[in-house]
């Protein structure tokens, strides 16, 4: 096939993949063996940039854009006129070690629309991902989106090749999915889900018997879900994610807002996409529930359905509970430290070090690293300076959002100074 022709298929099926934002790759550590090509050790690869501004990347593609199913959300549905393409098994593979070795990637993310059933899709992304490992020795990441509906068997082989699989739920309630994509099934989702969760769980228990047990999707499995196009409210959104932690030890949920690719009159009308900050709170939240020690049902609960956008999730909680406040960080536990806003748990972990040695002030926090600005507001410490005890929560929140715009506009202007 000519390289005109590879080109074509790689500006299409890279295109249609970057509708799936589920392509982390934290947690894998497949070392590099055999004198093989490619690492996935210590931070992994991802397809964005980590926190230090290190740029990784990955090879996003899809195999295919054809697809069976008609989902009123996707560009790929059968009924929507676009270009189709598909890659062959061996170009894949290949198009994965030539970009790697002229470093433009660090790994694979593969995902694809289904062409005739489920497992027939699965057994190509397998094959691609098997060749990868057997055939060319190579010990870069690899993330494989699994099909919805694919056999036990297909998803026991794809976990021995991949780092992370994923299986995108697309729509957070049932009913939504059966609007939007009445083609799908809510059981096909969670078929394959079931699967990894067992196989990650016996291999840990195989693991501490037999020391040579083949890893099984190191980096654990992920899902995706799209906000905005079936109405959900993110009480509905972070409900199901809950359950999808809690029920098949996820490492991730991502949250991917609606964006109007095409009409179709099972969409909501809306003239633009969901706003940024919408999938912003929801991360948030997700992360407050992951390290933070939240329940769920603290956040979101039948009294507060949607997210404040105003403000982030946990400062809206501590508003709404300010009898748990103030804390006195010289003694309070680590669960009551890490719900103060403006202390992440590094600054959580500092803070329980160093007041080992002595009591803590103010001039100490702000060497720490906390964010005085929101949680002068909710503790105490070895000084009185700041503390202000009379204040309700609407007082509190307008001189937070008060000082947050005065910031922004203080920043601006040393940027127009600057290039002015």
């Amino acid at each position: 096939m000519s390289f005109q022709r590879t080109q074509e298929k790689l500006k299409i099926l890279s295109d249609a993949a970057k509708y799936d934002v589920s392509c982390s790759s934290s947690g894998s550590k497949r070392a590099n063996t055999n004198k093989g090509i490619g690492d996935a050790t210590g931070m992994g690869i991802c397809h964005s940039y980590t926190e230090d501004g290190r740029c990784v990347s990955l090879l996003k593609i899809l195999l295919t854009n054809y697809c069976i199913f008609d989902c009123a959300y996707c560009v790929t549905r059968k009924s929507n006129d676009i270009k189709r393409a598909a890659f062959k098994v061996q170009e894949v593979v290949d198009l994965t070690i030539n970009f790697y070795r002229r470093n433009y990637i660090e790994g694979l993310f593969l995902s694809s629309g289904i062409f005739k059933n489920a497992d027939y899709t699965m057994e190509r992304l397998v094959a691609v991902a098997k060749k990868l490992r057997t055939e060319e020795n190579f010990n870069g990441y690899i993330h494989l989106k699994s099909i919805p509906g694919a056999s036990d068997e297909l998803m026991r082989e794809a976990g021995l090749y991949a780092d992370r699989l994923s299986v995108n739920i697309e729509i957070p309630t049932k009913d939504g999915l059966k609007k939007l994509a009445p083609d799908k099934k809510h059981e096909d989702f969670i078929k394959p889900m079931k699967k990894v969760k067992n196989e990650i769980i016996q291999f840990k228990e195989e693991k501490k018997i037999i020391k040579s047990t083949p890893k099984y999707a190191p980096a654990g499995q992920s899902t995706q879900m799209i906000i905005g196009a079936s109405g959900e409210n993110d009480f509905q959104i972070m409900q199901t994610s809950n359950y999808f932690y809690k029920s098949y030890n996820l490492k991730r949920v991502y949250y991917s807002g609606y964006v109007p690719i095409s009409y179709d009159n099972r969409l909501p009308q809306i003239g633009s996409a969901v706003p940024i900050l919408r999938e912003n709170r929801l991360y948030q939240t997700d992360w407050l529930m992951r390290f933070y020690g939240f329940e769920f049902s603290e956040i979101l609960n039948e009294r507060n359905q949607n997210l404040d956008l105003d403000i982030d999730p946990k400062l809206s909680w501590a508003l709404r509970n300010l009898h748990e406040f103030p804390v006195d960080i010289n003694s309070a536990d680590k669960r009551m430290l890490a719900r103060i806003p403006g202390l992440g748990m590094k600054s959580v972990y500092k803070i329980l070090n160093a007041r080992r040695f002595r009591k803590l002030n103010w001039e100490h926090l702000k060497k720490i690293g906390v964010a005085l600005n929101r949680a002068q507001y909710f503790m105490i410490c070895d000084s009185s300076k700041f503390e202000k005890r009379d204040l309700t929560s609407e007082k509190i929140k307008g001189l937070i959002l008060q000082n947050s715009k005065s910031k922004y506009q203080q920043s601006l202007s040393n940027q127009l100074n600057l290039f002015g």
